[in-house]
């Protein structure tokens, strides 16, 4: 696998079409920091890292949905760095998502946050995903 950030999100992405309630995909650094954060935003329910199922471990997804036209929270899932045409930017040319309603995830030398928190931080790196 060439790029297992956009296997990752390829994966959300299907559970969410397919109006499953728990996705499981297998686990990394960079993944499991990203689930942290999409659920600190409220794009998920919760999640679950399973270190015992083999020697990589897996992410157990709850997916959100809104419980009465059955929505899903996350309405586009976007990657923006691709193996072939790496995305960083600077602080002050951090990318807005949605006019500031979606989130950027930007991997830093602070770690894997926000397009907010990487503001606020005055660091800059390679933009991730977009989500809103």
């Amino acid at each position: 696998m060439t790029d297992p950030i956009a296997d990752y999100l390829t994966r959300l992405r299907n559970a969410i079409k397919a109006k499953h309630k728990v996705v499981e995909i297998p686990a990394s650094n960079i993944k499991k920091e990203i689930t942290k954060i999409l659920k600190e935003k409220g794009y998920i329910l919760n999640y679950k890292f399973d270190e015992e199922v083999n020697y990589q471990g897996s992410i157990k997804i709850a997916l959100k949905y809104h419980p009465s036209d059955g929505t899903s929270a996350i309405k586009s899932l976007t990657r923006a760095s691709k193996p072939g045409l790496r995305k960083y930017c600077d602080t002050d040319k951090i990318p807005r998502v949605l006019n500031g309603l979606g989130v950027a995830i930007i991997s830093t030398s602070k770690g894997v946050i926000t397009d907010k928190e990487a503001k606020d931080l005055n660091v800059g790196g390679e933009v991730l995903c977009y989500v809103y």
